[in-house]
């Protein structure tokens, strides 16, 4: 993210656009999947897996997403209105977005957004009211790990 957010999309993706929330705009957060993963959030590492199958990144995921997550970026956000614009980068098969509430209490209290249907190139952009608390987002299509996102109050 640009700006007061502090993301800094790596220099091989489009960096997110920080727009004015003063004014009641939302902010733009891009995100890129490609096989298996979303690149920001892997501080920019592509791991190279161009799989064919939902099976084939479960297995990758299985492998090495411990090791993954412990040095994934966490997102940090204030809280309030935001699009998460992502594409779909090469991934040769539909895939989607997935934000919700970390674990059972925080998923029944907090807003969540979902969708699907990036085929290959495309890309989509899910609306979102943000309230403090723990998030993780995901792709349920193209078996990502559970990457978190923190909203501050």
């Amino acid at each position: 993210m640009v700006g007061a957010l502090g993301w800094v999309a790596p220099a091989h993706s489009q960096q997110a656009q920080a727009a004015d929330t003063s004014s009641g705009q939302a902010t733009v957060i891009e995100l890129t999947q490609v096989g298996c993963q979303f690149l920001e959030s892997e501080n920019g590492t592509d791991h190279g897996i161009h799989p064919q199958s939902k099976a084939d990144c479960e297995a990758f995921n299985d492998d090495t997403g411990e090791a993954r997550l412990a040095e994934a970026r966490v997102l940090k956000v204030p809280a309030g209105d935001y699009v998460f614009r992502v594409k779909n980068e090469g991934v040769p098969y539909d895939l989607g977005f997935w934000l919700r509430g970390d674990g059972l209490l925080n998923r029944a209290r907090l807003p969540s957004v979902s969708g699907g249907g990036l085929g290959t190139g495309q890309t989509g952009d899910f609306a979102v009211s943000l309230e403090p608390g723990e998030y993780v987002y995901s792709c349920p299509l193209n078996p990502t790990l559970d990457y978190k996102l923190v909203v501050e109050g």
